[in-house]
């Protein structure tokens, strides 16, 4: 008998040093391995896959790791809409033609998960629940509610308990090697100076839940401003519960965290400008391009922390290679920003999208593009007045006298709503370590450093900016660049219409006030004057220094 059970603990030893070796063959072999080695033959799962950072994420996967052997993505289904059109619509985007060029079956790899963030489980059928836990090797997490003024337990439920509920799956995953978050650098917006790690949570998310599940709509409402305390909005208040939800399972999970600033369209991949959507500083371009915004509130000298999508994804998929591989004691957080390395301000943002927009004008503009930024709430205030109110009234009047359906004042109201929730981060800057970021950079070989990207000191600032508005005018309003002479022609025409409602108005100022009014009169004469002395001066300085 003791023979026996000496016999069995000797074949158990033998088992258990078998597997350690074979994990330890498998560990320096993906050591070895570049990045696209690596994710070959690995199942992937990805949460927000028909997302605008969720689509790049998706295609570079394909591009650039061909031999990735599925790619599993959580769909919801919309109404009208089954989740198969939804996943077959997304394909047909212009973001898959490079990889629709080199790999026309690629739809094969792309398998989708019917899902419901907002239910129980993420309303994952048990079937698909042994499916994902039997195959599944990473994850990347990026789905969540990106709306700054979403009601606080929507935001809660999509980005802190769809969280935990994803992370209560991924430990039944027996294949899993890395756990990817992606969060947002606004996170600890409340901090001037934020370190690449995980601050305390605000509030203990479970107690949060907890206490608002009781609750009534009306009554989260009113109490929100004094939960989310220091924090502009609902958004990077749940983002920093989801951090600590996360990091709790760092000891059972490889874990990694990307925190990603400002995401703007692509800066290279999978051609430069690409973006899809009117979100943050894309709405806010198009605004300026089609002369409906013509002043904003923000910090000319503050640095405006951009970063082009395609970066952030390259960073993800070197965060995947690196915690599978390495598997760090801790949850690896990447602060990925340009402001540290590579800063540009807001005043010069303004100016480059302004040259851009001249030099390749959208189609029928509502004014010739001019937007100014000011900090001084006066002055903006005047400015909402004058450029936009005033226009917006006379011009829905005219609607109205034609027949038609008054709206730009209807737009111009969705408009300041928009550009109020982002004044908070258009105002002041932020100074993030990237420590974590450069690593990682010193840990890729030199062909993966091509392939993956995310320097953000190679990034040419003036060239990024036209190719964003190009990519905005291209891509989100699909208007065609051979129509370029033709909007060119329509901003002259708005030109002329300025400079007769200009001149209609200077004459209407003179036959209504200065015409009948002998002091008006005077001080109009006595400025004229003052202008002539000044010229003739100005003139005569000229001739004596020639």
């Amino acid at each position: 008998m003791s023979t026996e059970l000496s016999e069995g603990r000797d074949l158990n030893r033998l088992e258990e040093e078998e597997q350690t070796s074979e994990a330890q063959s498998r560990l320096i072999s993906n050591e070895m391995a570049s990045i696209p080695e690596y994710y070959a033959g690995k199942s992937v799962l990805i949460t927000g896959a028909t997302g605008f950072m969720g689509k790049v994420l998706v295609e570079k996967l394909l591009r650039s790791c061909p031999d990735v052997k599925a790619l599993y993505i959580l769909v919801r289904p919309k109404a009208g809409q089954s989740m198969k059109q939804r996943v077959s619509d997304m394909m047909k985007c212009k973001l898959f033609d490079r990889v629709r060029e080199e790999n026309p079956d690629f739809h094969q790899k792309i398998i989708p998960i019917s899902s419901e963030l907002t239910q129980p489980g993420l309303s994952i059928s048990s079937v698909d629940v042994e499916r994902l836990t039997a195959c599944i090797n990473i994850v990347f997490h990026c789905a969540a509610t990106i709306r700054f003024d979403e009601p606080l337990k929507h935001a809660l439920q999509l980005n802190v308990i769809a969280t935990q509920q994803l992370l209560s799956l991924a430990q039944q995953m027996h294949h899993l090697e890395a756990f990817i978050h992606i969060s947002t650098a606004y996170a600890n917006c409340n901090c001037k100076h934020i370190d690449e790690i995980i601050y305390p949570p605000p509030v203990e998310p479970k107690k949060l839940i907890e206490s608002l599940e009781w609750m009534d709509d009306g009554i989260v409402r009113d109490i929100t401003p004094r939960l989310i305390g220091d924090r502009p909005n609902t958004y990077t208040y749940t983002k920093a519960l989801a951090e600590h939800v996360v990091q709790q399972e760092q000891d059972k999970l490889n874990i990694g965290i990307i925190r990603p600033s400002i995401v703007g369209a692509s800066w290279q991949e999978p051609f430069p400008g690409w973006i899809d959507n009117f979100n943050g500083p894309s709405g806010v371009f198009i605004a300026a391009g089609k002369g409906i915004l013509r002043t904003m509130r923000a910090n000319n000298d503050a640095v405006a922390d951009l970063i082009p999508v395609d970066m952030v994804i390259n960073l993800t998929l070197a965060a995947g290679w690196y915690t599978a591989v390495h598997r760090p004691k801790t949850a690896l957080v990447y602060n990925c920003t340009t402001g540290s390395l590579n800063p540009f301000h807001w005043g010069e943002i303004e100016h480059h999208v302004m040259s851009s927009f001249k030099r390749n004008p959208l189609e029928q503009a509502f004014r010739r593009p001019n937007a100014n930024i000011t900090s001084n709430y006066l002055i903006y205030q005047y400015w909402i007045l004058v450029s936009h109110k005033f226009p917006a009234f006379i011009y829905d009047l005219f609607l109205r006298l034609c027949g038609q359906k008054p709206q730009m004042m209807r737009i111009f109201n969705r408009l300041h709503k928009a550009i109020s929730l982002l004044e908070y981060f258009s105002s002041q800057e932020w100074q993030w370590n990237s420590e974590n970021m450069n690593m990682l950079m010193s840990h890729l070989t030199p062909e993966d450093r091509k392939i993956f990207n995310f320097d953000v000191r190679q990034l040419n600032w003036p060239e990024y900016i036209e190719n964003y508005c190009i990519g905005t005018k291209k891509y989100v309003l699909n208007e065609d660049m051979s129509d370029i002479p033709a909007a060119r022609q329509h901003l002259r025409k708005l030109r002329n219409i300025r400079y007769t409602f200009n001149t209609m108005l200077v004459v209407f100022i003179w036959r209504v006030f200065i015409a009948r009014s002998q002091m008006a009169r005077n001080i109009w004469y006595f400025v004229v004057s003052l202008c002539f002395k000044f010229l003739s001066y100005f003139r005569a300085s000229s001739t004596l220094t020639n």
